[in-house]
């Protein structure tokens, strides 16, 4: 009897062992790049209220876990959801919005555009972004005529493409009260004869911003959702939105908590007097989908305008050194007050001066902190002396199709010397251990495979040049596929919770047709995105 009994009890316990787990979600039939330390492959892993609970092979997985949805990915590739380390979310939406002047070669083309777009929408102020003169076969900056000559009664306003110009029609410019007298520190009514032309660079741009009309929270929630949606489809999970209001990021935060957003978002505040009492008052703000911790400063402007500001006059135009949009003491006035907030300071900088002025900066507001992990925005023309200044508490947080849409002209405004510190990648991951790797869409795509190849090949899509542009500073897969994951995770503090398919982390990843670690190097920038996860949800 007590035998029978013990076997009975062994048939239960058997039983029970042999049990699987439930889970919400299977992965299986994958190459999988974990990004681990290690940077292990796998090909299996099991999801749970939107975290991965194991990795490892489908056979094991299949056996151990019960999901309530499998996810067969037919041998495809799957890396860690793709984290875009500087772009502006919120702006691209806002330009799905306008009349897109993207890839426009001629000032024609352009107008041609705006006339379309306001046939079809007869819009009481007119709003582009897109275009640049360096595409086009005459250079030179266009003026005000052929917008005037179209529209004498309506304002136009089109950014360039970069975000650092205005080319606007003399109704914008009256309506801003911008004349030949207008001087505004850190930028440059340019003037043709005497009088204002239409181009506006940096810090006067904001008097034209000032006029125009005041975005709805419809229109802003219609924006935001354009943007995620192009997002999802292109692999992203977590944008570093470089630049935000603190009505933009409310709304973000509303959105996402309602489920009406879902897309992540690293909120860098932008720089005015009222964002920064609002947020540095409040401390870190931070759910699984929203981190508000840092400040996005402009140290500069931007090296196609001429805006950049150099230490010796530009190369191609006598006299010239670019500008200053903050100035060093106050560079240094705003570092201070950061460090003391506990929050992250991010500073756009293209110039060398501006580099040096913002690593100083940095420096003196970070004599006691270790692990502020301060990131500089660009790092685009920087000093040979000022290389060793980067680490990991100093990252250099850059944008890999720069170099490729930049190689044209770039040599022409800096020289040959200067030329050798710029869009200098691997350099800058050499000294700093580390880099965060992003688009700065919508100046450049979107698309993130754009900057996977220009990382490794230094190639534009046109595959030029033959050999890579200055193809010593490339990264190599490995390290590019980190810089868009895992250091871009670690330079927003949330290496703990994202950037790798470990166990404990969000399950963010991204489906592949191409295993871009592997494939011919020219079928990179081709690669479409399957499937999109965000918290083990399937977005795309």
């Amino acid at each position: 009897m007590k035998y029978s009994i013990s076997i009975f009890l062994l048939v239960i316990l058997f039983s029970c062992s042999s049990e699987k787990a439930p889970v919400d979600l299977l992965v299986y039939n994958a190459q999988i790049y974990t990004v681990n330390e290690s940077f292990d492959t796998a090909e299996s892993f099991v999801v749970r209220n939107g975290k991965i609970v194991e990795v490892g092979t489908s056979e094991v997985l299949k056996k151990k876990y019960e999901p309530t949805t499998s996810f067969d990915a037919e041998g495809n590739t799957i890396v860690p959801g793709l984290i875009d380390g500087h772009a502006h979310l919120y702006n691209l939406g806002v330009t799905m919005q306008q009349v897109d002047l993207v890839g426009t070669t001629s000032e024609a083309e352009v107008v041609d555009r705006v006339a379309n777009f306001q046939k079809e929408k007869n819009s009481t102020f007119i709003l582009g972004r897109g275009w640049d003169q360096n595409d086009w076969n005459k250079k030179d900056f266009p003026n005000k005529a052929s917008l005037d000559s179209l529209f004498p009664d309506v304002p136009v306003a089109l950014t360039r493409i970069d975000g650092h110009a205005y080319w606007a029609n003399s109704k914008a410019l009256e309506m801003a009260g911008i004349t030949a007298d207008t001087k505004v520190p850190g930028g440059e009514v340019v003037l043709e004869n005497g009088a204002p032309s239409g181009i506006v660079i940096d810090s006067p741009m904001k008097l034209i911003r000032a006029t125009i009309p005041k975005a709805t929270k419809a229109y802003n929630s219609s924006a935001l959702k354009d943007a995620e949606k192009k997002c999802f489809e292109l692999g992203l999970t977590t944008i570093n939105d470089a630049g935000l209001s603190a009505e933009v990021i409310e709304l973000i935060k509303e959105m996402q908590s309602t489920g009406e957003l879902k897309i992540k978002v690293y909120a860098m505040v932008s720089n005015t007097p009222s964002n920064l009492d609002y947020f540095l008052s409040k401390g870190i703000i931070k759910t699984d989908r929203l981190n508000v911790r840092s400040v996005k400063v402009y140290a500069d402007g931007a090296l196609g305008s001429r805006g950049a500001a150099l230490r010796s006059e530009y190369s191609d135009k006598e006299n010239h050194f670019g500008a200053m949009i903050t100035p060093p003491a106050e560079l240094d006035a705003v570092a201070s007050r950061i460090a003391e907030a506990g929050y992250q300071m991010n500073t756009h900088a293209i110039g060398d001066s501006a580099n040096v002025a913002v690593l100083r900066a940095y420096k003196n507001a970070l004599k006691d902190k270790n692990d502020a992990r301060w990131k500089v925005e660009h790092a685009q023309v920087v000093s040979l002396s000022n290389f060793d200044d980067f680490s990991m508490n100093i990252i250099p947080s850059v944008q890999p199709t720069h170099a490729t849409s930049d190689m044209y002209w770039a040599e022409d405004r800096v020289g040959e010397e200067r030329i050798k510190g710029a869009y200098a990648y691997k350099t800058l991951l050499d000294k700093a251990g580390i880099i965060a790797l992003g688009t700065d869409f919508p100046v450049e795509k979107v698309n993130p495979m754009h900057t996977f190849y220009a990382a490794v090949a230094r190639k534009d899509l046109k595959n030029y040049p033959e050999n890579g542009y200055r193809k010593e500073e490339g990264l190599s897969r490995e390290e590019t596929l980190r810089g868009m994951t895992i250091w871009a995770a670690y330079s927003n503090f949330e290496e703990d919770e994202k950037g790798s398919i470990e166990a404990n982390k969000f399950a963010d990843f991204t489906v592949l047709e191409k295993d871009i670690m592997t494939c011919p190097e020219n079928d990179i920038p081709k690669t479409k995105v399957i499937a999109t996860f965000v918290n083990g949800e399937q977005v795309f």
